[in-house]
């Protein structure tokens, strides 16, 4: 078939040609932006789930229906290597200028302006950081005291005042959002906790990894009362059946009814690994049936992409004796698995197994759905760590 009109798009945060399933997250979202839009108080989205769920996606989408409804929008994506403040800052002087911009009263705008001139001065950033030129001093004594937790809810207060006096409403939108440190997702939580006190016009709808409930949590207790958490999961049957019959239909092509059952099964329902079956599976094709068969002769070059795209780039990242522990994991199965039956797996005591764990979870690549548990981030990992590693039980002989 011809491979330009390919309606499957696998890649990171890449639309899917039917985004199926979502209807809860989104009509949530909806009522947020509505609700705080006409200053009733509703709390903010904190969006979870493992790696190829659709949160980027999602997040995306998000910011569509927050446009529609009149909200300036930031969207950025938090990682280790740069701080909250840093990532802020530009695209803040961006929508503050952009207000500035409108014809009315400026009075406010021009202050927030001045706000984040203080703010961007209190940041300790590396050379290079970022270069900004702001034209208005400083606002002397507001969001400039050096302490994020304190400075920060007052430039969110700036920001969504200045907002308020063009008739606007402000939604942030943060990706990643477990690679912020406790310190500066306490912040988040803090400027959160002023919106909703003043009943200003300023959303957060982050996205991140299963820990973010607990992290969030443990940062400020009152945190599950600013913030719902919905859970982005793996699509059910039907859902992952649409996903894939729906876009191609639209082609005048078809799976087979076992063709699509044997994508669910491989797929165990994840948004990601549907496009990348779906998108091999139609290259693959040679008339507009799709067949078990098809399917079939696909699965090895999906599973070479996977592994040379999605699970390597995280691989790597890792230590040897870090690859060895989740080699270990993956040996017991799927998971969720308990973490003393990990540590005899892995040949080691449960008790020196802590900093391993911390970094693994830092990392992104294990988080604890339970007490005492331990699970994979991405979906299919211990398959993918049994190829990459197969000589396990060679290794644990030798290290006993």
């Amino acid at each position: 078939m011809d491979k330009i009109k390919n309606p499957f798009s696998p890649g990171a945060g890449s639309p899917p040609p039917e985004l199926v399933g979502r209807d809860r997250i989104l009509e949530q979202a909806k009522i947020l932006l509505g609700r705080v839009r006409q200053k009733r108080p509703e709390k903010s989205l904190l969006l979870t789930g493992l790696r190829g769920v659709g949160k980027t996606v999602l997040l995306n989408e998000i910011e569509k229906i927050a446009r529609v409804q009149g909200y300036r929008t930031i969207q950025i994506e938090a990682h280790e290597d740069k701080p909250l403040g840093a990532l802020l800052a530009p695209q803040l002087r961006r929508l503050l200028y952009d207000l500035d911009r409108v014809e009315g009263a400026k009075e406010k705008v021009r202050k927030g302006i001045g706000v984040l001139r203080s703010f961007i001065g209190t940041l300790k950033l590396k050379q290079g950081d970022y270069e900004l030129e702001i034209g208005l001093g400083p606002e002397k004594g507001t969001a400039d005291s050096g302490d994020l937790e304190v400075d920060l809810p007052h430039l969110f207060e700036a920001v969504a005042e200045a907002a308020t006096e063009q008739s606007a409403a402000v939604c942030v939108l943060i990706d990643e959002i477990q690679y912020f440190s406790q310190v500066e997702l306490s912040a988040l939580i803090m400027a959160m906790h002023r919106m909703q006190q003043r009943q200003l016009p300023l959303v957060l709808v982050g996205a991140g990894l299963p820990i973010l409930p607990g992290l969030a949590g443990e940062s400020k207790s009152y945190a599950e009362r600013l913030f719902s958490f919905p859970d982005v999961g793996p699509l059910s049957a039907d859902d992952a059946i649409k996903a894939l019959q729906d876009p191609v239909n639209k082609e005048k092509v078809e799976f087979k009814g076992d063709a699509l059952a044997e994508i669910f099964k491989l797929t165990k329902g994840y948004p990601y690994f549907i496009q990348e079956w779906g998108y091999q599976s139609w290259n693959h094709a040679a008339s507009s049936l799709i067949t078990l068969k098809v399917v079939q002769e696909a699965t090895p070059a999906v599973v070479e992409n996977l592994d040379h795209s999605f699970f390597r780039v995280r691989f790597d990242r890792l230590r040897p004796k870090e690859k060895d522990f989740l080699r270990a994991m993956a040996e017991l199965g799927p998971g969720p698995y308990r973490t003393a039956d990990a540590a005899k797996s892995f040949g080691r005591k449960i008790s020196t197994l802590g900093p391993m764990r911390a970094s693994l979870i830092k990392k992104g690549m294990i988080y604890s759905p339970a007490h005492g548990d331990l699970a994979f981030t991405v979906p299919l990992f211990d398959e993918f760590m049994c190829r990459a590693i197969p000589e396990f039980e060679a290794k644990a002989k030798r290290r006993s």
